[in-house]
């Protein structure tokens, strides 16, 4: 019954959402064009040159996915600072979101309309049972 979709892992979903996110970025693909190559910042910083602290590299680096779960950092820094799986930090994340999150309400027409699908769910149940 398990791995028939009885359970759920909140834990789970947020790691299957970072995930997602990562590959929707990945699919894109890149676009290539003079900003993006920048030809221009290669030819001022040159061969054996410095990119990292160039603007165009900051500007640019912002464009990548960022993710909150999975840790970049070498492995001393990881131990240091804790040693956190991307479990760990996913439910963490997961106590943060349903602490913290507030969703906008439904407008007024869905709302209706799940509640008249909810409503003729529980008519046609009771007409099975009375059948019976």
């Amino acid at each position: 019954m398990l791995e028939l979709g009885i359970t759920f892992d909140l834990t789970q979903l947020v790691m299957d959402n970072e995930m997602a996110k990562m590959i929707s970025r990945a699919v894109k693909g890149i676009s290539i064009n003079d900003e993006n190559m920048g030809l221009d910042v290669i030819e001022q910083v040159g061969p054996g040159g410095n990119f990292l602290s160039t603007e165009h590299t900051l500007r640019h680096m912002r464009e990548q996915s960022h993710s909150k779960l999975i840790d970049r950092r070498m492995w001393q820094p990881w131990q240091i600072s804790g040693s956190k799986s991307m479990a760990e930090r996913a439910h963490e994340e997961l106590l943060s979101i349903l602490k913290n999150h507030k969703p906008d309400p439904l407008p007024a027409a869905v709302l209706s309309a799940l509640h008249s699908i909810v409503e003729n769910a529980e008519r046609e149940i009771l007409v099975r049972k009375r059948d019976r």
